[in-house]
């Protein structure tokens, strides 16, 4: 699939300081009944953000300014819980573009990178200044695999093959497809 090449995301952040908020939360099971991206924005956080009724509720995240405040500073153990594609596709479509927080679930991790949103794991020291400087902007480079806001930097890795996907704006069928043409002149050196 292509999407959007990222070697850069600059946005204000929100926060969620919540620690071990699992995929069940990000979007509950209930609403996995679709395959269709695009669709998930009032999901996210939904039992957080609306009640038993449908209306929403005082929560801060029905105050996040989406539009400027793409950048969510999570608490630690984010996107815990069982593998959920609907995770990111939820928060993608929330508004969310980049997740910020001490350590996240692998499979979360994974699911993220493969749908174009990015999750950088700092240090705890570096995350604490980041949450003190909650609502102003931050920027995450691919390029040199860093978070910074104002004088707060910290750095972080991503896995190579889900940093190069993301750059290049492909998920993994679509790094292959990109690929057609040389894996077909290799098929034809090989079988020669």
């Amino acid at each position: 699939m292509q999407r959007e090449p990222i070697t850069e995301i600059r946005s204000r952040s929100f926060a969620l300081q919540e620690h071990n908020i699992d995929t069940d939360q990000i979007i509950p099971a209930r609403f996995l009944t679709t395959t269709e991206r695009g669709a998930l924005a009032d999901a996210c956080f939904r039992d957080w953000r609306f009640d038993g009724a449908g209306n929403r509720t005082d929560h801060p995240l029905n105050k996040v300014e989406t539009e400027t405040h793409s950048v969510l500073i999570a608490g630690d153990n984010f996107g815990c819980g069982s593998s959920r594609e609907h995770a990111p596709w939820a928060l993608r479509d929330f508004g969310v573009r980049a997740v910020i927080t001490t350590r996240a679930g692998d499979i979360f991790k994974a699911n993220a990178a493969n749908n174009g949103l990015v999750v950088a794991e700092i240090d705890a020291e570096a995350h604490a200044a980041f949450l003190e400087r909650n609502g102003e902007e931050v920027v995450v480079s691919l390029a040199d695999m860093s978070v910074t806001s104002g004088n707060v930097r910290a750095g972080f890795t991503l896995e190579p093959f889900a940093r190069t996907c993301l750059i290049e704006g492909h998920d993994a069928l679509g790094f292959l497809l990109a690929r057609e043409d040389a894996i077909t002149r290799f098929e034809q050196a090989s079988a020669a």
